[in-house]
């Protein structure tokens, strides 16, 4: 039964408290979503996780939130300087000229370089929303066009 109420919540959800109100709030124990109002229908369970596995090539500039290079020296590109070399990589992508892999290992400004651009499967709500939405519409094994996001300007390859 849930304190609040005389019947107990519907299936799928879970009573919890806010750390910093003190007020209860839902969450669907399935998708992880959370609500403030009492929930009066069951949860909805996905009909499947929706994940991707992509691996991604970025190229920051000097707008972006972070403007350091992975070695620590500060990154002065402009964007549209960002957005001609991602246009080279992706050409050369296209052209059958390299491997996103290699490319991304050489050139990439993120972290995930050392494996070749590889981010691994994720779900959404993991990644920016421009880099999320452009990742979950890619079929697998299409390549993106260049996306900007607050990290810098991005080609994704959707793997799986």
């Amino acid at each position: 039964m849930d304190g609040d109420q005389l019947s107990p919540l519907p299936d799928g959800w879970t009573k919890k408290e806010s750390r910093s109100s003190g007020k209860p709030y839902y969450m669907n124990k399935f998708t992880s979503k959370t609500q403030w109002d009492r929930p009066t229908v069951p949860a909805r369970k996905p009909e499947r996780p929706e994940t991707v596995q992509c691996l991604h090539l970025l190229v920051k500039h000097n707008k972006v939130r972070r403007p350091v290079a992975q070695d620590g020296s500060s990154i002065t590109r402009s964007r549209e300087e960002a957005h001609e070399l991602v246009n080279g990589y992706r050409e050369m992508i296209v052209a059958g000229k390299d491997q996103f892999e290699n490319l991304a290992q050489k050139y990439s400004d993120c972290s995930s370089s050392k494996k070749g651009g590889n981010l691994g499967v994720f779900g959404r709500g993991r990644m920016q929303k421009s880099f999320e939405d452009a990742s979950f519409a890619l079929k697998p094994n299409e390549l993106s066009d260049p996306i900007d996001s607050d990290s810098g300007v991005h080609i994704i390859l959707r793997i799986a």
